[in-house]
């Protein structure tokens, strides 16, 4: 019978020939990253190859998910540019693994736009002026992720309580969320999942990185994970790689394979264990998947 590692060492060996752009037996791995992504992008048009890669994926998923995040629950965060498609199957695959999404939240454009930093500080002070998340932050963006953090999440799975909700009102109606599916109770984790690297988004994406950090404080943290691009220059996931709570936040770089969004769904089991990492292609320092 087919064990439980071998389904690993078979899925890391799909990701890295898609992800990473190496066909099984061609070589050594490339040094540049330019090289990795030509060769990725190729090798991803295959719609041959593509159709294996979900199918095995598929196949594999719910033996290598089962009960991994079982009634733990998971909040999923967006932001402007995540394909819907990627979301949805990262919803599927921790459904898989036994997790009870809470809610799915999209942080707009305009809580990312630096510009509207002051704004979006302003409505975290007056919504939650007495949150120690929020108070005790020493920064902007701090302040902005610690009042997103009292509001959906908590060290402890329980109801949203009063502040939640008020924090929550203040942050939709300033059109700086919108709540894609609203909450019912507080989640322990969070998934958010970006969109590709933009050539304007280093901007954003140090936004995004500065978000993550403080949403990371509240409850077992976060899993930042994207497309292979997000780990390139100007990328939120390669943001959040260089950024001050690197080792404490895990990241995957692959949600544009089937098999990448199921690693999300392990990088999120393993963030959950307190041993965070970064997954996905050769840009990822922990190698493909959790061990």
């Amino acid at each position: 019978m087919i064990n439980f590692r071998y389904h690993l060492v078979s899925l890391a060996a799909v990701l890295i020939a898609l992800a990473a752009g190496i066909a099984l037996g061609s070589g050594p791995l490339e040094d540049k990253d330019t090289q990795d992504d030509t060769r990725a992008a190729s090798q991803t048009t295959d719609t041959g190859v593509r159709a294996f890669e979900v199918g095995y994926a598929g196949r594999t998923a719910p033996t290598l998910l089962k009960d991994k995040l079982k009634d733990r629950p998971v909040l999923v965060l967006t932001v402007p540019g995540t394909s819907a498609n990627e979301v949805k199957d990262v919803v599927n695959d921790l459904d898989l693994a036994g997790a009870e999404v809470t809610g799915e939240i999209a942080l707009t454009s305009k809580i990312l736009d630096s510009s509207g930093r002051q704004f979006a500080e302003g409505v975290a002070r007056q919504s939650a002026e007495d949150v120690e998340e929020v108070t005790g932050a020493d920064d902007s963006y701090g302040r902005i992720g610690g009042a997103l953090a009292r509001a959906y999440m908590a060290d402890q799975a329980g109801a949203l309580d009063e502040t939640a909700t008020t924090i929550t009102s203040a942050f939709s109606e300033g059109g700086l969320i919108t709540e894609t599916r609203a909450p019912k109770r507080a989640a322990t984790l969070a998934v958010l999942v970006t969109g590709p690297q933009r050539a304007t988004g280093g901007d954003q994406s140090t936004v995004i990185a500065a978000l993550a950090a403080a949403l990371n404080r509240s409850g077992q943290g976060v899993v930042v994970a994207g497309p292979s691009s997000s780990s390139t220059d100007g990328g939120a996931v390669k943001a959040v790689r260089e950024g001050e709570a690197a080792s404490e936040i895990s990241t995957v770089d692959v949600t544009d394979s089937a098999a990448g969004r199921v690693v999300t769904v392990l990088a999120a089991v393993a963030q959950a264990a307190g041993q965070p990492g970064s997954w996905g292609t050769s840009r990822s320092d922990s190698g493909a998947l959790p061990k």
